[in-house]
């Protein structure tokens, strides 16, 4: 059977979020399933080997000029869905525009969101009524990114990650200023760590300036030669390495997700995102800052994330 799913949310978290309910529409109709999400999801780099994913199709819609946008984006679109000839669609969204976009391409069964009602839509409450309204099935949210073991025992070789000491992803970067941790609450964790246990560090972040100010400031540090970094590397070539961490602290980023989603349990630092961007898995332990009940957008809290938190429950997850 030929199927497509459209997740067209932005950025790796939203898609990692997403992966459950794609597994259930494979699930249920056994068969792999086709995507179509936007670049910046990253799926190619981390879900082009995922057994219950089909074809990954690029939904190109950057700016006015770009081949999905506008009126006659939406005939490309629907043109070049045409070609696959899709018999059955679910589309994660309450957008008119999606719905006769795979009428015009002939997908005969389209499965959507109710239309027109995208406001205060919660991102997985909405996906998993969604499953069980179409399927009947009730999905938990648990995003599982699997690897191949060859992958996994090779990083460890190449990166020299042994099983005696305490290996720790630290995901220092975000998506925006307010949601990056200052440097210093990264070392005053480290060096608590340190003091009880023998620990290495991986370095996961962006390329941008301030992120990199972070990087450095942490490798110009006492602990440079506890560190690695991975800024430059390609994102499928981190996976493996997460993969051999026995944990993982990070900002709300793309990292906090794809660790939970390999199964690290992954420490998560709130200061600027809703609460439910660091604790929808099982495998996350949110920190709000200090003095807060709960964390939102402008919370604006990163100088209030507290290490000694940080490292309690390092030592409740490690011990």
């Amino acid at each position: 059977m030929n199927i497509l799913a459209i997740q067209n949310r932005m950025g790796i978290g939203d898609m990692v979020i997403f992966l459950p309910f794609i597994e259930a529409i494979s699930k249920k109709f056994n068969s792999p399933v086709s995507i179509l999400v936007k670049e910046n999801s990253k799926a190619l780099e981390f879900l082009e080997k995922n057994n219950y994913i089909d074809k990954i199709l690029i939904l190109e819609r950057n700016n006015n000029s770009s081949h999905h946008d506008g009126i006659v984006g939406s005939f490309n679109l629907a043109n070049d869905l045409k070609k696959y000839k899709f018999e059955k669609v679910f589309i994660f969204n309450s957008s008119l525009r999606f719905r006769l976009i795979c009428k015009i391409a002939g997908i005969k069964k389209i499965f959507q969101y109710p239309l027109f009602q995208k406001k205060k839509q919660h991102l997985i409450k909405t996906a998993q009524s969604f499953i069980k309204k179409e399927l009947d099935m009730d999905i938990d949210s648990k995003p599982v990114i699997n690897l191949e073991s060859s992958l996994i025992e090779s990083a460890k070789k190449k990166y020299n990650i042994e099983s005696k000491q305490i290996n720790i992803l630290l995901g220092i970067g975000g998506s925006g200023p307010t949601k990056r941790i200052p440097a210093h609450k990264f070392l005053n964790f480290m060096k608590m760590s340190i003091k009880k246990y023998d620990c290495k560090f991986f370095l996961a972040t962006g390329t941008n300036q301030e992120e990199q100010n972070i990087l450095n400031e942490i490798l110009n540090s006492e602990f440079k030669e506890r560190c690695i970094p991975l800024d430059k590397i390609k994102i499928k070539e981190t996976l493996p390495i997460i993969k051999n961490c026995n944990i993982a602290v990070c900002n709300d980023s793309s990292f906090s997700h794809l660790s939970a989603a390999l199964d690290v349990p992954t420490i998560v630092l709130l200061s600027d995102t809703p609460l439910m961007y660091g604790s929808y898995s099982p495998n996350m332990y949110p920190i709000i800052p200090d003095g807060e009940e709960t964390v939102t957008h402008d919370s604006l809290g990163k100088e209030k994330i507290n290490p000694e938190k940080i490292f309690k429950i390092f030592k409740e997850i490690i011990s």
